[in-house]
């Protein structure tokens, strides 16, 4: 009897976390998010049947310029909690690279910027800001 509450003690757990995960995971990656350098935040919001991003949110003045520059889209859905076939800009490199978008929870987005194969790409964790962040003016 011991031995069946112990893995009901494990079971029941992790089905309600897979599912919770699971739930997060089918959600749109809508929303406000710091960028992975913490230097600019994207708007990530519907664009037809895709996805689009834009700078909504910029830390350095002298940077103010980019407001409202459009840095991904085209982002489709292609799975539960993934979104692939669109492009996002790089304005470091000033280069535009293929990109997957995936939720992780509800507080991190994994972008994946790659060129043309997944093998070479960058890995990136983008963070939600809050939904009251004071935007810059485009």
């Amino acid at each position: 009897m011991r031995a069946i509450w112990a893995m009901l003690a494990i079971a029941i757990p992790g089905a309600v976390l897979a599912g919770g995960v699971r739930g997060a995971l089918a959600a749109e990656p809508t929303g406000i998010w710091y960028d992975h350098t913490g230097r600019g935040a994207v708007e990530i919001s519907k664009c037809g049947a895709a996805l689009c991003g834009r700078v909504v949110w910029i830390k350095d003045a002298n940077n103010r310029g980019a407001c409202g520059m459009q840095i991904i889209g085209d982002v489709r859905p292609v799975g539960s909690g993934q979104w692939d076939g669109g492009w996002i800009y790089d304005p470091d490199r000033d280069t535009k690279y293929s990109v997957e978008l995936s939720l992780v929870g509800a507080q991190q987005l994994k972008v994946v910027g790659y060129l043309g194969t997944k093998f070479l790409s960058e890995t990136m964790i983008w963070r939600r800001a809050p939904s009251d962040l004071k935007r810059c003016q485009a």
